[in-house]
């Protein structure tokens, strides 16, 4: 009998199940966890997608973002390997929030937000959720959403 997950770390889908703006989301929070030259990989790929002002702002907002998410989480956010096909509850519930903040539901994406962060900063992440949703949306016109090219086992769930 293998141990359990940590909390938020368990398996509720693949991300095959996923949207492409939910699974992009996934991606770059995975991608932006992962460390410094992800971080990078990520910034690339807005800006091949965007271009150099829209992709230089998507990984402000994707940078803030996480930072609130770290910074003022309830708990860490638990996040599967970059090549891992499985979604973790916290990623899920982490694309949902930014699936929804892009449709234009901000209660839906605020009480997400709240699920993940301090009650106090939901309503920045919501927004920040948002900004990210409608960039990761003209990103699936332009190019696929990004694949996995760095797997660090240590840092991750998978």
């Amino acid at each position: 009998m293998s141990a359990p997950a940590a909390r938020g770390g368990a398996t509720v889908g693949r991300l095959s199940d996923l949207s492409p703006v939910e699974a992009g989301a996934v991606m770059y929070l995975r991608l932006w966890g992962d460390g410094m030259q992800t971080r990078m990989d990520a910034a690339q790929d807005f800006q091949i997608a965007l271009g150099t002002d829209q992709g230089r702002a998507a990984m402000l907002t994707l940078d803030r973002l996480c930072s609130l998410c770290a910074h003022h989480g309830r708990r860490p956010l638990i996040r599967h390997g970059l090549g891992c096909v499985c979604l973790g509850a916290d990623e899920n519930c982490f694309a949902q929030m930014i699936a929804a903040a892009s449709e234009g539901a901000r209660e839906d994406a605020m009480m997400m937000a709240s699920l993940i962060v301090r009650p106090d900063f939901a309503p920045a992440l919501a927004a920040l959720s948002e900004e990210l949703g409608l960039a990761l949306r003209r990103m699936t016109v332009s190019i696929p959403m990004p694949t996995p090219r760095h797997q660090n086992p240590t840092a991750t769930l998978h």
